[in-house]
């Protein structure tokens, strides 16, 4: 399944895998949609369609905080996946991640 990045009603899509194979291309769009948002705008990615995860996507996350919080940006992932909350509970980082 190949994954992407959507803009759609004001959020971000996010479909596919958040795995090692798609980490790099993931954390480089989601950094050029954060980009592009306004300034002091809040990105926020819809995480429902999202399919597989494994600890590349919480890297990928933390990707995503750090370039929003670099541009003076908020960040907040809705609709996480479960297995992505459950990598960010045995990591002791869900307190970390903006999850809504």
């Amino acid at each position: 399944m190949n994954q992407q990045i959507q803009r759609a009603e004001g959020h971000l899509v996010v479909s596919g895998n958040m795995t090692l194979e798609t980490a790099s291309s993931l954390l480089a769009d989601g950094v050029a949609a954060i980009t592009e948002a306004g300034s002091g705008a809040e990105s926020v990615f819809d995480l429902a369609a999202v399919a597989d995860v494994d600890s590349s996507g919480l890297a990928v996350l933390f990707g995503w905080q750090r370039a929003a919080s670099a541009q003076g940006k908020a960040l907040r992932v809705s609709s996480p996946p479960v297995s992505l909350v459950s990598l960010a509970e045995v990591y002791g980082t869900t307190e970390l991640l903006p999850l809504s």
